[in-house]
């Protein structure tokens, strides 16, 4: 049976082949760990093999976690699951990223509600790349406008956008719609905004969006297994 700390090595190395495939270098990939619905336990365990940044989808269960692993120095939050008004304050005041804005009203209550002693919160556009009828998030032709939108309120730093195609049958599939999200990504910074962040590419297809052009995949049964 496989150990975290094992799990992470082998995604890093997942990572490292991914850029050596596509000319890219590994330290241009953030990876972050998608925890939710395991423990604090499963956190410290992959703290302690060397990850910083975890991924949280529900609100509730982040604050039991947050509070749990306080002791833990450098440890950063992103919420990655949809939000709902009633719930950007504890998001706000506890969390670095928000990876899913997909309304305006949101990212206005994220950035009134986001103490100052915290530095701006960082938050990523939610962009629904291929339309999919189940998914969260904008349409490509909305983004431009929800963009600098969201990059003009005070509180908040909009590093890029993030993306969940609908899963593909094989890997140029994959590519080429990460690819669609990677091109309104450099869109975005041709218009001024200078984004540094493209969230796209989970366990199954992290290597097609590497290809693509990802800068930041969110890996979580790769690491943690199975829910």
């Amino acid at each position: 049976m496989t150990t975290i700390a094992e799990n992470l090595k082998q995604v890093r190395d997942r990572i490292a082949t991914a850029c050596q495939a596509t000319g890219r270098r590994p330290q241009e990939i953030s990876l972050l760990a998608v925890s939710k619905t395991f423990g604090p336990d499963a956190v410290r365990a992959a703290y302690a093999a060397g990850q910083r940044a975890f991924g949280e989808n529900y609100v509730q269960e982040a604050l039991g976690k947050i509070a749990a692993l306080a002791d833990l120095p450098d440890i950063a939050w992103h919420c990655i699951g949809p939000l709902q008004s009633n719930k950007t304050r504890p998001v706000a005041e506890h969390c670095g990223w928000v990876h899913t804005i997909d309304r305006l009203k949101i990212a206005e209550r994220l950035a009134a509600q986001r103490p100052a002693g915290l530095g701006p919160l960082n938050v990523c556009i939610q962009v629904n790349v291929d339309e999919g009828a189940n998914k969260s998030g904008v349409t490509v032709q909305e983004a431009p406008a929800l963009a600098r939108a969201v990059a003009a309120l005070p509180g908040l730093r909009l590093r890029g956008i993030m993306s969940i195609p609908e899963p593909a049958a094989d890997f140029e599939t994959a590519r080429a719609a990460h690819a669609k999200a990677r091109a309104l990504f450099d869109a975005l910074n041709a218009d001024g905004l200078a984004l540094d962040t493209l969230s796209a590419g989970m366990s199954a297809d992290l290597e097609a969006a590497i290809a693509a052009g990802s800068t930041l995949v969110r890996i979580g049964s790769a690491i943690f297994g199975k829910r």
